[in-house]
């Protein structure tokens, strides 16, 4: 079993990480960081000093930040109130100078101001607005039967909810958590009556929002600047020097403008991105991966696909191999010393209602982003429709069976070898076919931490409500789950003797 655990994070260490690719930019889980990555990402490619690799949308600011420290990126878009108050947790909110020897101790540093400030604010429907008088954030208090909806990293900020309930001391118990890119709709659609904002968010105005004063300054100035790994301007100084043509060059309305034709255009980020580059910046840039507006069919089979389709294949037969290499011992081990049963399957079976997205945060500050910690997480899961199957297939052989193989002296390895697993091997050849088909839905979570696959169209599609961006990724991942279920199938009746069928 040691020797067994050593090849899996043998395995895993083996696997290539983000920063083996020239200059990995990465960015957060929502359109504006996801246009400044990308705008990064393309000055640095046409300075032709290295290759610049987009690694966008990775999620929130503690799993950005962490894949920052680990090395899998080299640099990305943050604000100046996230440093301090979020990573540094400095309640002083420094000056950039400041912010910048503080993260050096870090092996970190911070510059290029980008020239706008993004902080957080709370937004009511002026419609309700006008009816409860809702002006500042204060006069919330006077209205405890208000619905908030706010995001989950807003909720569990150091400079979120819990502090500006503190200061305001409103009323609300326990908002609903709900996604940044989720929370337009929801107040359009009046689920909720109170959602976060960023202050350059291009639906402020659609959905006709009244942004509520900070009367007591809550709120510090969030700055957007690039934060990086301090080896990037002596390893790169052209591409260093390169970058600094952003410096104050995107003011708050031009961001908005960006913004919009992101969330409102539903255009691809990597679109915005370039053409900005090129006419705003006169930086020539190759074109984005679509231009205007794209048919389904076009969308679907896109030049990401092949890409895409390898990742997915890659985390789902990857991480199914490992279990298998784990999951028929333990199913063996439970099915022999009866012992041990209860405690390996009741082990895989509470492993498997961890939510997934649960499991992918306990294991990024071990592995950090990418494929590592997905394809262990998709190893995790598959354990138990192996592990069980094995067990059952193994338990179930007729007892008569067995002692007639103990009466001719068949050695317990060699019953093992020449009848148990033969006679269980559709069983168990079930129990993985299970497990292929469940990982090849499961992957799609990978891409919301950097793995790729078929869930970067769904995070995309998320992001921007486009729906069929999100449909371009869940028809494929559908497929192919159909198509791994018919491949063991015949698979199956292949390599199964007719009497054995």
């Amino acid at each position: 079993m040691r020797k067994t655990l050593f090849l899996i994070v043998l395995v895993l260490s083996l696997l290539p990480g983000a920063a083996n690719a020239g200059l990995t930019i990465g960015s957060k889980r929502f359109a504006e960081s996801e246009i400044l990555g990308e705008i990064v990402t393309r000055i640095i490619d046409n300075a032709g000093e290295t290759k610049a690799v987009d690694k966008g949308g990775l999620g929130n600011t503690g799993i950005v930040f962490a894949a920052l420290k680990h090395g899998d990126i080299d640099m990305y878009p943050e604000y100046t109130g996230s440093i301090a108050l979020e990573l540094l947790k400095d309640k002083t909110t420094p000056s950039l100078g400041a912010l910048d020897e503080q993260l050096n101790a870090l092996g970190l540093g911070v510059g290029v101001p980008i020239g706008f400030n993004d902080t957080y604010a709370l937004a009511v429907p002026e419609q309700l607005a006008e009816k409860d008088g809702l002006v500042t954030i204060g006069d919330l208090a006077k209205h405890p039967e208000l619905r908030l909806g706010l995001s989950q990293e807003f909720l569990n900020r150091s400079d979120g909810w819990q502090g500006l309930k503190k200061a305001y001391r409103l009323p609300f118990s326990s908002p609903q958590g709900i996604d940044h890119g989720l929370a337009y709709a929801a107040i359009g659609n009046r689920q909720v009556d109170v959602i976060d904002i960023y202050s350059t968010d291009s639906k402020i105005k659609t959905y006709h929002l009244r942004v509520l004063n900070d009367d007591k300054n809550y709120f510090p100035e969030y700055q957007a600047v690039l934060i990086y790994r301090l080896d990037v301007p002596r390893k790169y100084p052209r591409s260093w020097q390169a970058l600094q043509i952003l410096q104050n060059r995107i003011d708050a309305d031009e961001m908005i403008k960006l913004n919009g034709e992101v969330e409102l255009a539903q255009r691809p980020y990597q679109d915005v991105a370039s053409d900005y580059v090129k006419t705003e910046l006169n930086i020539g840039s190759g074109s984005g991966i679509s231009a205007g507006r794209r048919s389904f069919l076009r969308l679907l089979f896109g030049p990401d696909f092949l890409l895409l389709t390898e990742q997915h294949l890659l985390l789902v037969f990857l991480s199914l191999l490992l279990s298998v290499i784990v999951g028929v011992p333990l199913g063996i081990i439970a099915a022999r010393r009866t012992g041990l049963a209860n405690p390996i399957l009741s082990t895989v079976g509470v492993i498997q209602t961890i939510p997934s997205l649960a499991l992918l945060a306990f294991l990024i500050p071990v592995l950090s982003i990418g494929d590592k910690p997905a394809i262990a997480a998709l190893f995790l899961y598959s354990l138990l429709p192996i592990v069980r199957n094995t067990y059952t297939g193994l338990t179930v052989i007729s007892p008569s069976l067995i002692e007639s193989a103990i009466a001719l002296g068949l050695p317990s390895g060699a019953r093992l070898r020449i009848i148990e697993l033969p006679l269980a091997a559709r069983t168990i050849f079930a129990g993985i076919k299970t497990a292929a088909v469940i990982n090849v839905g499961t992957a799609t979570i990978a891409a919301f931490i950097g793995a790729g696959g078929y869930g970067e169209r769904i995070k995309a599609g998320l992001d921007t409500l486009d729906n069929g961006l999100i449909l371009a990724g869940a028809i494929p991942a559908a497929v192919l789950a159909i198509l791994v279920q018919w491949g063991f199938d015949a698979l199956d009746k292949a390599v199964t003797p007719k009497g054995l069928r």
